[in-house]
């Protein structure tokens, strides 16, 4: 659990809270539940309008990484990739064959089965890169469905005020219900601005961070690879990926 996400949406949220504590409102007025709905369930259908069916899927699914963080241990890797080439240049590659099944990364697997099925440096990087092109774009698609959702928020909460208005338009002959029912209208506005700004957008923002951080964990394991198919010294190998991390 990443405590710092949980951290911030908490401060920012509480700032929002709290300033209308100071001001003298009450909380009960920030819950409007037809402001809600409207402002979700549109932004909801317009992002589900604008992506195909597997972005949606894997851009919801990507977002809990902003609170459950993948993990993503590149001086493992460092150490991993050394160790195997040790073995490979003492033994030979395939005595790596049975380390495979114990692998839970899938690229990582088919890497080292690239490596002990004997194929060349070039075969091996020329494989692994279209996987990494694939996993690029459709993580980065998966992020946008994020970036969508912030943009249509607002708009939508500004759609939301209007209908609140129209309500009350209706109710022009009470001038006593005027006042509460325009403060309602606006609700929607701030809920589709807060979502936006405090919740689609910084998720977004993370989860670009997090595939970055993953594409390099994978070309360090592309070019750890096809060092040892190399026979690179391993003390040379080991130097050479931790600039990654460095």
């Amino acid at each position: 659990m990443d405590k710092l996400s949980l951290f911030g949406l908490l401060i920012a949220f509480s700032g929002i809270v709290g300033g209308q504590l100071l001001e003298g409102g009450a909380l009960t007025v920030l819950v409007q539940g037809a402001a809600f709905l409207i402002v979700c369930g549109g932004t909801l259908g317009a992002v589900m309008l604008q992506n195909p069916q597997k972005v949606f899927i894997t851009g919801i699914k990507m977002g809990r990484w902003a609170f459950v963080t993948p993990k993503i241990d590149l001086q493992g890797l460092v150490y991993q990739l050394t160790a195997w080439s040790s073995v490979a240049r003492r033994d030979g590659v395939l005595m790596l064959e049975g380390q495979i099944k114990s692998i839970k990364d899938p690229f990582v697997a088919k890497g080292l089965q690239l490596l002990v099925d004997g194929n060349s440096a070039e075969k091996i990087r020329e494989v692994l890169e279209v996987d990494v092109g694939a996993y690029e774009a459709l993580r980065w698609e998966g992020a946008r469905v994020w970036e969508a959702a912030a943009g249509y928020s607002p708009t939508i909460g500004i759609l939301g005020a209007v209908l609140g208005l129209i309500h009350v338009m209706q109710v022009l002959g009470d001038p006593s219900k005027l006042g509460a029912g325009i403060a309602v209208a606006f609700i929607a506005t701030i809920y589709g601005v807060g979502l936006a700004n405090l919740v689609f957008l910084p998720i977004a923002g993370k989860l670009k961070m997090l595939i970055l951080q993953e594409l390099l964990k994978r070309e360090m394991l592309i070019d750890g690879l096809v060092m040892i198919a190399n026979a690179e010294n391993p003390r040379f190998i080991e130097s050479k990926l931790k600039g990654y991390i460095n």
